[in-house]
């Protein structure tokens, strides 16, 4: 057995290898989301149960392509397929949901958002009706992923998710919570963004709870747009990587790639985006365990960090009004927006590196942070357009 070492072992060597006593200013890093980070972890206070998925492993889902359907088990679905068996299809068109004809030899899953993200904070009801009288597995979607993409904090993230989860509760009772899929965006902050996809399944068991359930949220994790670059399509490759094997360390049910080019994609750069998917999955078997980070101390204390900030900014909108009269109101664009000024100002100071864009930059600046955001508008905005 290995002897453990304890906390004040491990200040004593670093004490004498920084030659300072002041060890904790020093290796003390601030971050976006304002949680705390420790240098170093020896314990967890509230350890926390394996979290599980819904899936028995992360689907690997691929845009569709005549060529790919033998092989990959997972479509992305924008127009209608017909004569496909044994898959499972992810529907992400609305106009393609209401005419689309189900076979029962394979499942059918709604990425639909029936909620606007503008000043009209509407649900649309009729939608989510239509929606919900079709023979899907998962019918509504709760979309999050926008919102990474412009800028909110991962607790923001979280507690709007909760927050359309309540206003759908209110309108169809609990009995949709199990109805429910909860597409995100995982960003570039690798262990933030495991511990929120973890979150994500805290949280809303907690919500579910509150109706005397035990749910799991049906999980669907997409790579961001955010931090990649039009100049940097190797690097957007690289990026997307971690993200996706984030999203299959948190426990996620379903991954998706956006494509890694920005500008002049194709066949072969979805086919190269999808088999990022491939190989994380056969080379590194992360997609069958259901809570792959559960046991690192770091990422737990993550987890519950985000967790509990998220459910108090979640009960704040609540006593509020909810989702839809906050984004009426402006509320939830004001916060995005100012959050969002926050990272890209970062970006610009250099406190956030992007490897071709600020970091061995290829290009100077050419837009201000004011020039690409609007307190007025949830919009997505690549971190790099500030230099494109």
């Amino acid at each position: 057995m290995f002897k453990k070492t304890s906390l004040q072992d491990w200040e004593s060597v670093v004490r004498k290898q920084m030659k300072t006593e002041n060890i904790y200013e020093i290796l003390s890093k601030e971050n976006l989301e304002g949680i705390v980070v420790k240098p170093y972890y020896d314990s967890v206070p509230k350890p926390l149960n394996n979290l599980p998925r819904v899936e028995e492993s992360t689907h690997l889902v691929s845009l569709f392509h005549e060529s790919a359907e033998e092989n990959v088990f997972a479509f992305l679905l924008n127009n209608n397929v017909e004569d496909l068996q044994d898959k499972v299809l992810f529907v992400n068109n609305k106009d393609l949901a209401e005419h689309i004809s189900l076979d029962e030899n394979n499942r059918y899953i709604s990425l639909i958002d029936v909620f606007s993200n503008d000043q009209d904070g509407d649900l649309n009801l009729q939608l989510a009706k239509e929606l919900l009288a079709k023979n899907f597995e998962r019918n509504l979607c709760v979309d999050v992923s926008l919102h990474q993409n412009s800028g909110a904090t991962i607790i923001q993230q979280l507690a709007i998710a909760l927050a359309k989860t309540k206003e759908l509760t209110e309108v169809f009772e609990s009995e949709i919570l199990n109805k429910l899929i909860f597409k995100i965006a995982v960003g570039g902050n690798y262990f933030f963004e495991i511990a929120k996809v973890r979150s994500l399944k805290l949280v809303f068991n907690q919500l579910s709870k509150e109706f005397g359930l035990d749910e799991i949220p049906f999980i669907f994790a997409e790579t961001s747009l955010r931090n990649k670059s039009k100049n940097d399509a190797e690097n957007n490759l690289i990026r997307s990587t971690l993200e996706l094997s984030a999203a299959m360390i948190g426990g996620a049910d379903a991954v998706f790639s956006n494509d890694y080019k920005i500008e002049n994609s194709n066949s072969v750069s979805e086919e190269i985006s999808f088999k990022q998917q491939i190989v994380l999955a056969y080379e590194s078997i992360i997609n069958v365990f259901d809570d792959a980070g559960n046991g690192s101390y770091y990422v737990e204390d993550l987890t519950q960090q985000f967790s509990e900030k998220a459910w108090k900014l979640f009960l704040e909108m609540e006593d509020q009004g909810g989702y839809c009269e906050l984004l009426k109101s402006g509320w939830i664009q004001q916060k995005i927006y100012e959050q969002a000024i926050k990272e890209q100002n970062w970006v610009e100071e250099g406190k956030v590196k992007i490897i071709g864009v600020n970091l061995y930059p290829k290009l100077d600046k050419t837009k201000s942070a004011e020039q690409l955001y609007s307190s007025d508008e949830i919009k997505a905005v690549r971190l790099a357009e500030m230099f494109e």
